[in-house]
C-alpha cells in the first residue's frame, strides 16, 4: 500500500474521531441534549426527532467516511449535520465550536473533491455508478 493512501486513510480516521466522540454526550443524555436543541427554538417531539438522525448521521457518515469507496457519501452526510449545527448552535455567539467546525467543514470539501480522483462530484458519475449496479 502507497504512503499516501496510509496517510489519507489516517487523515479519514482522524476527522471521523472528532464525530465519533460526540457520539457518548448525544446517547447519554439523550433527554437534556434534545432540550438543549429545544432551547434553540424548534419544538420538543421535533428536537428529539432531530437528534435521532443526528446521531444515525454522525455513525453512519463517519463510517462511510473512513472507507475508500464511500468517502463522498460519507463526508457529504456528516456535512449535512455539520453546517445547519454550525449555524444554529455556534454562531451567536461565536463560540468555540465555531472555528473547529469551520475547519472540519474545509477537511469534509477536501474528502468530496479528492474523493473523486480530484474532482467535484457530479450528478453523472452517481448515475453511472448506480447503472453499473444494476447490472
Amino acid at each position: 500500500m502507497k504512503a499516501s493512501k496510509v496517510v489519507d486513510f489516517l487523515g479519514r480516521v482522524l476527522m471521523a474521531a472528532v464525530f465519533v466522540n460526540a457520539l457518548p454526550g448525544k446517547l447519554t443524555d439523550f433527554a437534556g441534549t434534545a432540550g438543549f436543541i429545544a432551547s434553540k427554538g424548534i419544538p420538543a417531539p421535533l428536537a428529539a426527532f432531530l437528534l435521532v438522525c443526528a446521531i444515525a448521521v454522525l455513525i453512519v457518515g463517519a463510517i462511510l467516511l473512513v472507507f475508500g469507496e464511500t468517502t463522498v457519501l460519507g463526508a457529504s452526510l456528516l456535512l449535512v449535520f455539520l453546517v445547519p449545527t454550525t449555524l444554529i448552535f455556534h454562531t451567536f455567539p461565536i463560540d468555540q465550536g465555531f472555528v473547529m467546525n469551520l475547519a472540519l467543514i474545509g477537511g469534509l470539501i477536501l474528502a468530496i473533491t479528492r474523493g473523486n480522483a480530484g474532482a467535484a462530484p457530479s450528478f453523472s458519475n452517481l448515475r453511472a455508478r448506480s447503472e453499473q449496479w444494476r447490472g
